[in-house]
């Protein structure tokens, strides 16, 4: 499972509490490793995020891991629960391509890490069924797809739409006082 902050892993551990048959998840990641690593050494160190291609993965400090905690108190309910996987910028992009060009499947680099952390737990595997989750379009994130697969890229007709509109933002300062003021004066 693509994981940065871990919301979508936290909501699997729910389903699987009440029934769904998962045997096991992959906490897939890009540098942005914290959960990978804590898998490995026991130790929960969160850091600065770093930017990657999958930049809504980028996320140094995950908020869900409390949560994570909660479910799995103990560090053997963790390794029981899933494994851990992390992948580079550059695999990332080198597994886009190639899944496009093996499969004619455009995924987007976030999709990409989840593929990738399937595949490598799958191999002492054969007989294994295994499922990869893609959580987002990939022309939401078009600027991170290689250039040669630019053209590939079909953006849907709503995302379309969306993306021609006229851009609304209201600049503010990160002053408590002004936020709650622009507030009051939307009433």
């Amino acid at each position: 499972m693509p994981s940065g902050n871990f919301g979508n892993l936290t909501a699997g551990l729910y389903a699987k509490r009440m029934g769904l048959p998962i045997s096991k998840f992959v906490a897939a990641t890009n540098a942005n490793n914290v959960v990978p690593d804590f898998l490995r050494t026991k130790e929960y160190t969160p850091r600065p995020s770093v930017a990657t291609v999958s930049n809504a993965m980028d996320v140094g400090a995950p908020s869900n891991f409390e949560r994570l905690q909660h479910l799995l108190p103990t560090f053997e309910d963790f390794t029981e629960a899933m494994e851990g996987a992390d992948f580079s910028d550059f695999m990332t992009l080198r597994v886009l391509e190639t899944l496009y060009q093996r499969s004619d499947y455009l995924a987007d680099p976030h999709g990409v890490i989840g593929y990738l952390g399937l595949r490598q737990v799958m191999v002492g595997e054969p007989e294994a069924v295994g499922v990869f989750l893609e959580t987002a379009h990939p022309a939401k994130f078009q600027e991170r797809i290689p250039e040669d697969l630019q053209e590939a890229v079909e953006i849907p007709e709503r995302l379309s739409a969306f993306l021609e509109r006229e851009k609304v933002a209201t600049p503010m300062s990160k002053n408590w006082e002004a936020f709650r003021a622009y507030l009051e004066a939307l009433k």
